[in-house]
């Protein structure tokens, strides 16, 4: 069973055609109405979408989680997240999903960089690059969009993962604990159209959301590498300062205090990222075991 799920904030432009078109291809359409003040919701009802409504604005990510958890509802085989601000083409639906139909990948994104015909703004390029190298780093494979929203996700994907981030950390969020739970994501072009530049979201803010979002994920589903790297780097800094510290007393024949007070801070903070990466590791393997 093939359900598309819409995120909508305040989308009563948009969201009655959306929802016709979508009804043509899906066995299913859910919109989580998430705290919409115009008539996004009454629109979605009306035209018999499954409606989820958040009595206020929760946030992207929070609206991301009310889907998957209606799609695990439902026993969904497929379920496409698709945004409701007109960008993408409903025409890309059927190449999203198609891996998926296939037993290729678990999670499909929709990349908008891997066509020449997207006129992405340089802004959001930058942005968007920046925070896919980032996301990069803490995942097995390499992806060119990680913040596509247009994304589809398989029964075992829907089955494990549960997004706890409410803002647009989601994205990354989602990634992180699919790769490391070993499911295999793949992207596949899509077209984008930027006409009246319909992106609600702030890109200051939705930068620092997703990095910080990264920083915590990583340290979370991947603890040795997140303090186990900085914990080397700092015991070859201290044990560099040991080394020109006992240098510096061969040759003069006292102690340089500045020396030993860097060699001695230095090992410590990297004892100090040891363990706490040891301690992490045990302690997300227990929960991982429990669950």
């Amino acid at each position: 069973m093939l359900i598309i799920g819409i995120p909508a904030y305040n989308e009563e432009k948009n969201i009655a055609s959306i929802i016709l078109k979508l009804r043509e291809i899906a066995d299913k359409v859910i919109v989580c109405n998430d705290g919409s003040t115009d008539l996004t919701g009454d629109i979605s009802e009306k035209l018999d979408a499954i409606t989820i409504h958040h009595k206020e604005n929760l946030g992207y990510g929070a609206a991301i989680r009310s889907l998957f958890l209606k799609a695990k509802e439902l026993e969904a085989d497929t379920l496409v997240t698709f945004d409701a601000d007109g960008q993408h083409h409903i025409s890309d639906i059927t190449n999203v999903v198609l891996p998926i139909k296939e037993n290729q990948s678990d999670i499909v994104i929709g990349s908008r960089f891997l066509t020449t015909k997207n006129e992405v703004p340089q802004y959001r390029k930058l942005g968007i690059n920046i925070i896919t190298k980032v996301t990069n780093s803490s995942l097995n494979e390499k992806l060119t969009d990680s913040q596509s929203g247009f994304r589809a996700y398989s029964k075992d994907v829907l089955k494990k993962i549960t997004p706890t981030d409410t803002g647009m950390g989601v994205s990354t969020e989602i990634l992180i604990k699919s790769s490391s739970q070993g499911f295999k994501i793949s992207e596949v072009p899509i077209d984008v159209s930027y006409e009246g530049d319909t992106s609600t979201h702030n890109p200051v803010s939705h930068g620092a959301d997703v990095l910080l979002s990264t920083i915590k994920y990583t340290a979370l589903e991947r603890p040795l590498r997140f303090y186990g790297i900085p914990a080397a780097i700092f015991f070859i800094i201290g044990l560099t300062f040991t080394f020109f510290s006992v240098q510096y007393y061969v040759e003069v024949g006292r102690l340089n205090t500045n020396l030993m007070i860097l060699a001695a801070g230095t090992i410590l903070i990297g004892v100090i990222l040891t363990v706490t990466s040891i301690l992490l590791f045990s302690l997300t393997s227990i929960v991982k075991e429990k669950k």
